[in-house]
């Protein structure tokens, strides 16, 4: 089993935001993204307005390339 990383290296700053990944958070509570995702949307009206956000497709490349170094 490999040691979990700790938490503030998981916080990314996007849009002048801090923000954990989906599958970040996933990975905390031990379950998969998909289902985390779902019980996200079946609840949407829990959540506050600006709770959560989708990054674009330049965005999602950035973070990709960086957390692959």
């Amino acid at each position: 089993m490999q040691p979990k990383k700790p938490l503030e290296s998981l916080i990314l700053t996007i849009r002048g935001h801090k923000v954990l990944l989906d599958v970040d958070l996933a990975g905390i509570y031990g379950v998969p993204t998909r289902r985390l995702n779902e019980q996200v949307k079946r609840n949407a009206d829990r959540f506050p307005e600006d709770f959560m956000f989708r990054l674009n497709m330049e965005e999602a490349e950035n973070v990709q390339l960086s957390r692959s170094q």
